[in-house]
């Protein structure tokens, strides 16, 4: 009864994963990109705002 506790014998397996490698691979790269892209636009987003709004505070103060 020598059963490993874990899906994968080897690195390499877990990498192939059962021959479904990229396909789970791609699925993996791409949902960290759009967590990535759900975190950086909103942050962006704000970053130009506060900067518009200063720009617009300093025109005003300047008339």
């Amino acid at each position: 009864m020598n059963e490993s506790i874990f899906a994968f014998n080897s690195f390499a397996e877990f990498i192939a994963m059962g021959k479904h490698g990229f396909y789970v691979w791609v699925c993996f790269g791409i949902t960290i990109a759009v967590l990535a892209i759900n975190v950086a636009l909103p942050w962006l987003a704000r970053r130009r705002y506060l900067n518009q709004e200063a720009r617009r505070l300093r025109w005003e103060a300047m008339q």
